[in-house]
């Protein structure tokens, strides 16, 4: 952007509604999407709460849930239905409408700009465009709840040919409509902050700012855009097929044969499988679009409140780049039952197990890291170690479900259930609380309470490991994962104690959220004021500029970048710490 426009970005005064309503300024527009993903994980959570009820004591009469939802829960028993709808919107709005809108949506677009030294996004219409876009999905997928006949009930994957036939079950007509309707627009969203993401970072970083110098959470975002324009084409292309079956009479995935209500189904020639393989091209990916942003930020915070630059940097780099690149042909190892030849499978099992290693050599730079470090325990610092303990947790049992053997053994148990929760909802959940800690100064110009940051991270920290954990025994107990009550099996009643344990910690996890919450809204108004622009003596650029940031993020001159971002501890230097923006003869000797 030309220095002619920097009077406007630094002086110009806009009203209420157009500064925070319908802005276009990329920090408002990220701060957006995190209040709307955590409105949205509020709903994911509860629906999750009324699940764990069910599993504990599925048997149980519940007088009071039953005036709470008359219907779903008529005579005191939950209905088997309304079970299955949970699990389908819950995993919708928590991979969706959370885990990815708040990593990239939220972190993304505050963060890009402030982290290369640009004032603003490359099109910040488009990424006002975005939000709102968003927001509609949300709202879209929202009132699936409040359909008459039923949520949808096909799962977070919508497998067809259920998905395909709207009489297939009572959530499956307006309530699958409402499913396809919301993932076409959040992909739409998503497309449009990708193509701005890679657009403002490759072409808007400031002077000196080389790739070689960016923060990792840049690159992780960089990396995470690219994945996002490859993969959710697949999906919006997918929901398009899905809709032709649903109401146009075609056969993409519906086979012939199919009887349903004792009548043949009016459809041929499609197949099942085709649903499977698309969703899973893009379903893979989406791993890593959740996942990857959340090793760039844990990367970043551990480095600052370990006071030591990130081991092997560059390794950093190159792996997240070779995990993106693996995601893409790893993805039928999420069918390995669907009938697939043995050889096959034996190719999805190695390139799977192959992105062990870039994984792995991330953790041990992670471990390099921290080893020996003067580690300032704060709450940033807490939940970014706290991701790492996660995410390595959650990976080890990810390689025997990419090894086909043990995987088919396995397949659709609580295992599975353990390991995408630790992989892919709470290391990235733990990531972005990291992240809303250690940013919330720049955001609000404010801190959060830290006691109260220390005592949500170990209730979420134990609370985790009490409810996931055990999931993993009850998995290769032969638990299923959407089973509707586990003491209808004689093999499964041994087992139910663990389920009511799960359950209680589970609540105990829920619980332990409400003090973030109250803790983020109460801090916006009411926290410790951040008088410091660099409060945690960080290196970054976002911390060369005021707490709040202002619009136009810098000054009259965009900020000058001499070092990469991790000179900390730096032998012979007064301060443990030299930003960015200070050059190298000015640091030779204090």
């Amino acid at each position: 952007m030309s220095e002619s426009h920097t009077a406007e970005h630094t002086h110009h005064e806009l009203g209420f509604i157009r500064k925070y309503i319908f802005s276009t300024d990329h920090k408002i527009i990220g701060i957006q999407y995190m209040i709307t993903a955590m409105a949205m994980a509020v709903v994911g959570g509860f629906l999750s709460m009324l699940m764990r009820y069910q599993l504990a004591w599925p048997t149980t009469l519940s007088p009071n849930m039953a005036k709470l939802f008359p219907t779903a829960w008529a005579g005191g028993i939950m209905a088997p239905e309304f079970y299955i709808s949970l699990v389908t919107m819950h995993g919708t709005i928590m991979v969706f409408f959370l885990f990815t809108a708040v990593l990239t949506g939220g972190f993304g677009n505050f963060l890009i700009p402030l982290q290369i030294g640009a004032r603003d996004m490359a099109f910040p219409f488009l990424n006002a465009l975005s939000y709102w876009i968003f927001l509609v999905s949300c709202v879209v997928i929202f009132s699936a709840l409040f359909v008459q006949t039923g949520a949808p009930m096909g799962g977070w994957t919508s497998y067809a040919p259920l998905s395909a036939l709207p009489a297939a079950a009572p959530g499956q007509g307006t309530g699958v409509t409402l499913w396809i309707t919301a993932i076409a627009l959040f992909s739409a969203s998503g497309l449009m902050g990708g193509l701005n993401y890679i657009t403002t970072i490759l072409t808007m970083r400031t002077r000196g700012l080389s790739m070689m110098r960016l923060p990792l959470t840049q690159w992780s975002l960089l990396v995470t855009s690219v994945l996002g324009l490859l993969a959710f084409p697949v999906l919006l292309g997918a929901a398009i097929l899905l809709t032709f079956d649903r109401v146009g009479g075609t056969s993409f995935f519906v086979p012939a044969g199919v009887i349903m209500n004792g009548l043949p189904v009016d459809h041929s020639g499609g197949h099942p499988l085709l649903w499977q393989h698309l969703f899973w091209f893009f379903g893979h990916p989406e791993v890593y679009i959740v996942v990857l942003p959340a090793m760039g930020m844990a990367s970043d915070i551990l480095s600052t409140f370990c006071r030591k630059p990130i081991f092997s940097y560059r390794m950093m780099v190159y792996s997240m780049v070779a995990i993106a690149a693996l995601s893409f042909i790893v993805w039928g190892h999420h069918m390995f039952v669907s009938g697939m030849n043995p050889f096959l499978g034996s190719v999805f099992t190695l390139t799977t197990l192959l992105i062990a290693v870039p994984s792995a050599v991330k953790t041990f730079n992670w471990l390099g890291t921290v080893w020996g470090a003067r580690i300032r325990f704060t709450a940033a610092g807490l939940f970014s170690i706290g991701f790492v303990s996660m995410f390595v947790s959650g990976g080890l049992s990810g390689i025997f479900l990419g090894t086909s053997a043990a995987d088919i053994q396995l397949q659709d148990t609580y295992f599975v259930v353990a390991h995408f929760h630790l992989v892919m909802a709470i290391a990235p959940l733990f990531a972005a609380f990291g992240g809303i800690y250690f940013w919330f100064p720049k955001m609000f110009g404010r801190f959060m309470n830290e006691t109260l940051g220390k005592a949500h991270f170990w209730l979420s920290f134990i609370g985790a490991y009490c409810v996931f954990f055990p999931m993993h025994i009850l998995g290769i107990g032969g638990q299923m994962r959407r089973i509707y009550d586990p003491t209808q099996y004689l093999f499964l009643q041994a087992q139910q104690p663990v389920n009511v344990f799960i359950t209680l910690a589970a609540f105990v996890l829920g619980a332990s959220q409400l003090i973030f919450l109250l803790n983020f809204f109460i801090s916006i108004f009411a926290g410790k004021r951040a008088l410091d622009n660099n409060p945690w003596q960080a290196t970054g650029l976002e911390w060369t500029v005021p707490c709040p940031t202002g619009h136009g993020n810098f000054g009259e001159e965009l900020p000058v970048v001499h070092r990469w971002p991790f000179d900390y501890s730096v032998p012979g230097e007064k301060e443990d710490f030299i930003p960015q923006t200070v050059p190298a003869t000015a640091t030779a000797k204090h």
